[in-house]
């Protein structure tokens, strides 16, 4: 009996601790679970509530900082304007822009927004916006010269300036006559590199984003001009991940509702002196 008495003893002490230990992990497990939980709804909450646009904040004048280090330009209103429409606060969040499809693929940011224009690839890595603003690749000289391009052929006389890596470049490449004139073709690491070695005489054209090109020669005393030979249109989109089509479709609608109500026109007279924006489906 004495034996019984301690063997059970024994098990109650063994049973006792196990509850113990058992009680422990249970409590253990409902603590992150509510932890685990309470993560989700400050996400979905600050999903709903926050458009966390990614930019190149350097690009005048659809997003860049002015003197005070301040977030100014065309974009950077629209995205407020939608933002407005939408009850969403938004936060601005300067990337570098060969990483933007993986920022968005990190969930890092909702959207690049930052006068992006539409290409094969983006239509393949994102999910696009509908067309909101009409840009150009347009060719400038100095006012002073006597050069007014007619047609890409007369490039083949001239020096050329532009940005690396840029729309404009591409088009340039893509133009039919582009062999005749190739080897005239300077690349810039900006487009300020480009404007002045084009105010210095080193490059007899820039060919230029219009939309900078108007902001820049703005800025300059009105020193440039367009030629009337254009690369065409250079249309500028907004990119969300692949599979976030729901966004993409929400700030669709605020666009359509800002041009319709007459909003997006004054913020483009504003930035531009005119009404350049369009909305219209990406095919």
């Amino acid at each position: 009996m004495a034996k019984n008495r301690m063997f059970t003893g024994e098990t109650k002490g063994k049973r006792s601790k196990r509850f113990v230990i058992s009680a422990v992990i249970l409590t253990l497990i409902m603590t992150c679970a509510l932890t685990a939980c309470g993560g989700k709804d400050d996400t979905k909450t600050e999903s709903k509530d926050t458009l966390v646009v990614g930019l190149d904040d350097t690009f005048a004048p659809m997003g860049f900082r002015d003197s005070k280090g301040e977030l100014v330009g065309f974009d950077i209103d629209m995205a407020k304007a939608v933002g407005k429409k939408l009850n969403m606060k938004v936060d601005f969040k300067a990337i570098d822009w060969d990483s933007k499809e993986m920022e968005l693929k990190s969930g890092s940011i909702d959207c690049v927004w930052n006068g992006m224009s539409v290409t094969p690839e983006r239509k393949e890595k994102m999910s696009l916006s509908a067309k909101y603003l009409d840009n150009k690749i347009v060719v400038m000289a100095l006012k002073s010269s006597d050069i007014d391009v007619k047609d890409s052929n007369e490039l083949a006389n001239l020096k050329i300036g532009t940005q690396v890596d840029s729309s404009a470049l591409a088009r340039i490449k893509d133009d039919k006559n582009y062999k005749s004139f190739s080897e005239n073709v300077s690349e810039y690491d900006t487009y300020d590199d480009a404007i002045m070695d084009l105010k210095a005489g080193r490059v007899d054209v820039i060919v230029v984003d219009q939309v900078l090109g108007e902001y820049a020669n703005k800025n300059l005393g009105d020193i440039m001009k367009k030629c009337e030979f254009s690369f065409g249109n250079d249309y500028y989109v907004i990119g969300f991940e692949k599979k976030n089509t729901k966004l993409r479709d929400k700030v669709n609608k605020a666009l359509k509702e800002l041009i319709d109500d007459g909003t997006a026109s004054k913020i483009s007279k504003k930035w531009f002196g005119e009404d350049i924006v369009v909305y219209e489906e990406v095919k």
